[in-house]
């Protein structure tokens, strides 16, 4: 029996924009994305007016969702996290980890690795422990350390190839050094949850982004990142740039990629848009940093150690009151930047075509073209979801 979906629709992705367009798949992969005239089987019926088809979302940076934490190392819950997420349109994912203990952050890490294994998470990104006390965010100050190379090699260890990326605070002793470790085996440094000045920032990225281009690993990630521009680190001032203007030099230049939290939260608005028109696009990944309650309603949760609160749709750590990472889909959050005034294909862009890219994943999801994963998200005008195809199958929320 033939698995082919014929879609068709305004197709936008990073390699096409067409007003009538057909996106067929079959066997898990693309077979057709193109022209609706060049089409070469039976063309489906006309579409529903203001259908628009994007390629499936990629998200670098999420907790959990549907009531479940990454950090708490549960594969029942971890996997139904990501199974909640594949539903809503994030159909490659990265699980983060919040700072823990040791032991704690490697069985976690072992666990996503058996995920990644089965193909439901692309990997895992260590959020911690080599953070900054000062930009602690929701992060537990009491269990941050300075970073270790021996503690860095049994959390490699742990995680095998399924390890994305880490993020380190660069003005912390040898996290250069770090950096460099994590990007000749390939995997991405990032900083962030930082008080680094402009230019010990612009030297751990510099370093990094040699690293990754001089490794020749097999993962074909090239490029640092930066953990959530502008949360958790000091503010761009005038008279003391910091780490953001370092970060947004870099991803300018085309030598690093900056996350935003484009879910109106984390950042106004106009923020999100005068990122876009500074470095383009193409040097931005738009992220979620979701946590346990995405997907449900206001109540208390957890992010790693700490109690969360969730008021209206914002998660605060108890206590402290700092935002405690998201409650919005990367759906959400490409709505909310269309709705900033960034336009719907460099919003697409920057969620789909660059994480997959970071990823070393850019020749396998992240577009819609022929040979890809099938993986396309359908949406209606207003850019609600309509429905979700994962490696060519129609994705259902779990029970």
């Amino acid at each position: 029996m033939s698995d082919e979906v014929i879609l068709r629709g305004h197709i936008v992705s990073a390699t096409l924009d067409i007003a009538d367009g057909v996106v067929a798949v079959d066997g898990g992969l693309v077979t057709f994305a193109g022209l609706a005239l060049d089409f070469p089987g039976v063309l489906p019926a006309d579409a529903p007016a203001g259908r628009v088809l994007v390629p499936g979302l990629v998200d670098l940076h999420c907790h959990g969702a549907y009531g479940s934490d990454f950090s708490e190392g549960l594969v029942d819950g971890a996997t139904r996290s990501a199974q909640f997420l594949h539903s809503r349109g994030t159909t490659t994912l990265v699980a983060s980890l919040v700072t823990g203990a040791p032991a704690d952050l490697v069985r976690n890490l072992a666990m996503l690795r058996e995920l990644a294994g089965q193909g439901l998470v692309a990997g895992s990104h260590l959020e911690g422990p080599f953070l900054s006390s000062q930009q602690c965010g929701a992060h537990d100050p009491r269990l941050l350390l300075e970073p270790d190379m021996e503690l860095l090699a049994e959390l490699m260890a742990a995680a095998g190839p399924s390890l994305v990326s880490v993020t380190l605070a660069a003005e912390l002793p040898a996290a250069t050094d770090l950096a460099s470790r994590l990007a000749s085996r390939g995997v991405v440094p990032s900083l962030g949850h930082t008080a680094a000045d402009h230019t010990t920032a612009a030297a751990f990225l510099a370093k990094a982004a040699a690293g990754l281009g001089a490794s020749g690993h097999s993962t074909g990630r090239h490029r640092p990142t930066v953990t959530h521009l502008f949360n958790a680190m000091p503010p761009l001032h005038h008279r003391s740039p910091g780490p953001v203007s370092a970060s947004l030099d870099a991803a300018r230049a085309g030598t690093a990629v900056v996350e935003l939290i484009g879910d109106g939260v984390h950042l106004a608005p106009e923020t999100v848009k005068l990122v876009f028109d500074l470095v383009g696009a193409e040097n931005i990944a738009l992220v979620t940093d979701s946590m346990a309650a995405t997907g449900l309603a206001d109540g208390q949760y957890r992010l790693g150690s700490l109690a969360v609160t969730v008021d209206q749709g914002v998660a605060r750590v108890d206590g402290t009151g700092a935002i405690a990472g998201g409650t919005a889909t990367l759906l959400d959050v490409v709505r909310a930047t269309v709705a900033a005034g960034v336009p719907l294909r460099d919003a697409v862009v920057s969620a789909t075509a660059v994480p997959a890219s970071v990823l070393g994943l850019g020749g396998r999801v992240g577009d819609l073209r022929e040979g890809m994963r099938a993986d396309v998200v359908v949406l209606d005008r207003d850019l609600n979801l309509a429905g979700v195809l994962r490696e060519g199958k129609w994705a259902a929320a779990p029970s």
